[in-house]
């Protein structure tokens, strides 16, 4: 049977396991680089992030597109808040490695799934019931838990730190809502990539070469060979991840793709636990199952109002074949 134009090109299972996996590699290259000697400043490794992904969604633009599908379909100005929310997220999240340590950034930018529905409600009109906002709760408060065990050990606190990534999960809430806003309008993930990276891209270049932080940058890979090596897989990395990312929003929605990237952050701290043995609590226990419970809910919800859909469809004739259609592009933008 073929596939209805309005189904996503690619399956949940497909971009979760993208996800994990992609992210995963991401933040292992992020907190080696941080951890060897001379590291440059965390603001830098955004800058490698957005100089990898504009020039390789540039390639991909010019060598899978054809010269029609490259013109840009939004006006440029519709790019400016992608801009300053990317710039402000990466920015910010990143330097806050300088003050903070990786638990304490993967705990705090954990808990941006209730502003992300909150910003979709302002931005994208999206409703959302009690029960779904208690599953983002489960899911937030369970990841906190966690990983509060192994923040007791070495807290290593900063308040200025704290603040610029609190800061970081602000923008970031907004910004899969603002980048599903020009999907609806009929942008492709490649000229949202493109264009608001090439913006990011300029002002980064500015305010790194201006704070002397490029010129820590170029010294850090000249040191060693590993640390060439490990910037330039950075580079690449984090252009698929985050292309996998922005087509997972596309394809299902900003608060299902917020879903899963807090699961992997989870199994992140799992196979830390695994991979590198530390000090055990309840803590963890607990936090296991508000995560597993609070995906559980969301999935179960998501799978019975998919049921009824069909089951309106099947009673209802033409007239209910048309209330799925709609369910299903309002389950495609993000609407639960």
């Amino acid at each position: 049977m073929s596939s209805s134009p309005n189904e996503p090109p690619y399956s949940l299972p497909v971009l979760t396991f993208s996800v994990f996996f992609f992210f995963g590699l991401h933040n292992l290259l992020q907190e080696a680089i941080m951890s060897l000697p001379n590291s440059p400043s965390g603001i830098v490794l955004g800058f490698l992030e957005v100089l990898g992904v504009t020039l390789l969604t540039f390639l991909e633009r010019l060598l899978s597109l054809p010269p029609s599908s490259r013109t840009r379909n939004a006006p440029l100005r519709s790019f400016l808040l992608l801009t300053f929310l990317l710039t402000s997220s990466s920015s910010l999240s990143n330097l806050s490695l300088n003050y903070i340590n990786y638990p304490t950034k993967v705990v705090f930018r954990s808990c941006k799934l209730l502003p992300t529905m909150a910003s979709a409600t302002l931005l994208n009109r999206q409703t959302f019931t009690g029960a779904q906002y208690l599953s983002a709760f489960s899911i937030c408060l369970g990841l906190v838990l966690y990983a509060a065990s192994d923040m007791s050990n070495s807290p290593a606190f900063d308040p200025f730190g704290l603040l610029l990534v609190s800061l970081s999960v602000c923008a970031d809430a907004v910004l899969p809502n603002a980048q599903q806003k020009l999907f609806a309008a009929g942008s492709s993930r490649s000229e949202v990539t493109y264009y608001t990276n090439v913006l990011v891209l300029g002002v980064m270049t500015v305010t790194t070469g201006a704070s002397g932080d490029l010129g820590e940058l170029r010294a850090f890979a000249q040191s060693s060979p590993t640390a060439a090596v490990y910037l330039l897989l950075y580079t690449l990395i984090s252009y698929v991840a985050i292309s996998v990312h922005m087509t997972a929003i596309k394809s299902f929605g900003s608060v299902t793709t917020v879903l899963i990237g807090t699961a992997r952050k989870a199994m992140t701290i799992a196979l830390s636990f695994l991979l590198f043995p530390k000090a055990f609590s309840w803590y963890n226990v607990a936090g296991t199952a508000l995560v597993l419970g609070g995906l559980l809910s969301a999935e179960v919800r998501k799978a019975v109002e998919k049921q009824r859909g069909k089951a309106a469809a099947a009673a209802g004739g033409g007239g209910a074949v048309e209330m799925e259609t709609l369910l299903k592009q309002r389950g495609a933008s993000g609407g639960v």
